[in-house]
């Protein structure tokens, strides 16, 4: 049996079903429920009790001090970008193994993506490497790193948790103390993945979360950023409100603000899948065993699997074909898809899109390489025996 097929047995084996969508919602808990009582509520717009209430829960589930709920985890990206500071022509240090949002927020303030590589044991930013990078090309003039090559400042980082895979954040908070760098975590695929007990971005001066239709949980569109201070909570909610003042009847806005809280609608949807995240989690690491299992023999595949004392999500499993055996990707990718196994790779490097080809990088090869190995493979909640 060629290799392609041991795979399409294998995934076929662990969920227990022919065909499989990458990654889709489940919705049987609360969620009609809920979308009735808002509907017929009238409120379905930025004002309602289920935007505060997803709000809390989410404060409760991630043990961040606030959260503000907004449209989508770009958006929430951004108002964490503008709010810390983030000036035009300021370098953002980011992975190039990232999804195009993380890139596309810094550009939305004129800023600098300036791409960083990744280690395989995480799929996360290597301190290390960033560490020895930094010592190579930056300078610190009046207690700020500048590139010494273009002359700008670098002004923060942003991790990204890999498919739900958390990242070294001990060894990135480091590294930001050292450079005096602004920490700002993406963890839009991470909710429910913790370090050593503390949640994901929950770390940094400021975190997001993403709720996407793909993500563990959704509000159909959605992001939330995570905070822990009552000051920024205060402002960031008030920049997020078009800079609104409060008053019964007038419109007055003290400062240009953003048009991003979360809809009523969607966090009433959010309320009732934030309900169910403790069932959705448990059956997506049983899903993760059960793939373990299967792919344990194969010797020209892996399964990614979380690092000691991190707990992952699990949102997306991923394959990682042994080095050697990087060609059979596509034919591998050809064959499931082709058959109604939904099976991805990784988004192309971000530094490779046109319009972000010329911007400052550093040495890139552990994500070329791990961009030329990694399959994502079906990894709904749902996907189990008994759990449909």
């Amino acid at each position: 049996m060629k290799e392609s097929e041991l795979i399409i047995s294998r995934i076929r084996k662990s969920i227990g079903v022919d065909t499989a969508n990458l990654h889709e919602p489940l919705f049987d808990g609360n969620e009609l429920y809920n979308l009735k009582e808002c509907i017929d509520s009238s409120f379905v717009s930025s004002v309602g009790k289920f935007v505060d209430k997803f709000e809390n829960k989410l404060t409760e589930f991630t043990g961040s001090k606030f959260v503000v709920a907004v449209v989508n985890g770009t958006s929430a990206l951004h108002i964490a970008l503008v709010y810390s500071g983030i000036e035009p022509n300021d370098e953002i240090l980011i992975p190039t193994f990232s999804f195009v949002a993380t890139a596309n927020a810094v550009r939305y303030c004129n800023a600098i993506p300036h791409f960083v590589d990744i280690e395989e044991r995480t799929l996360g930013l290597c301190p290390k490497r960033i560490n020895d990078y930094l010592i190579e090309i930056g300078i610190i003039k009046n207690n700020v790193l500048v590139n010494k090559y273009t002359q700008r400042p670098i002004r923060a980082i942003i991790p990204m948790h890999c498919f739900g895979h958390p990242v070294d954040m001990e060894g990135i908070i480091d590294i930001a103390k050292r450079f005096n760098l602004i920490v700002i975590e993406d963890a839009a695929e991470s909710l429910g993945s913790f370090i050593k007990g503390r949640h994901t971005g929950t770390f940094g001066n400021l975190g997001i979360l993403s709720f996407n239709g793909n993500k563990i949980i959704t509000t159909g569109g959605g992001g939330a950023i995570l905070i822990n201070n009552e000051n920024d909570f205060k402002k960031i909610k008030h920049l997020t409100s078009t800079a609104k003042l409060y008053h019964k009847w007038e419109f007055s806005h003290d400062q240009v603000g953003y048009n991003y809280r979360m809809p009523n609608l969607n966090a009433a949807l959010g309320c009732a899948q934030l309900d169910s995240l403790p069932r959705f989690l448990k059956q997506k690491r049983n899903l993760y065993n059960n793939y373990k299992e299967s792919f344990s023999d194969l010797n020209f595949v892996s399964l990614f699997s979380e690092k000691e004392n991190f707990q992952s999500n699990y949102w997306l499993n991923a394959l990682i074909l042994n080095p050697g055996f990087q060609h059979l990707k596509e034919d591998i990718l050809a064959e499931t898809n082709g058959i109604g196994i939904m099976t991805r790779p990784v988004w192309n490097l971000l530094h490779t899109l046109p319009m972000y080809k010329d911007f400052p990088k550093m040495n890139l090869d552990i994500s070329q390489d791990l961009f030329e190995r990694v399959i994502n493979i079906p990894s709904s909640a749902g996907l189990i025996h008994g759990n449909n």
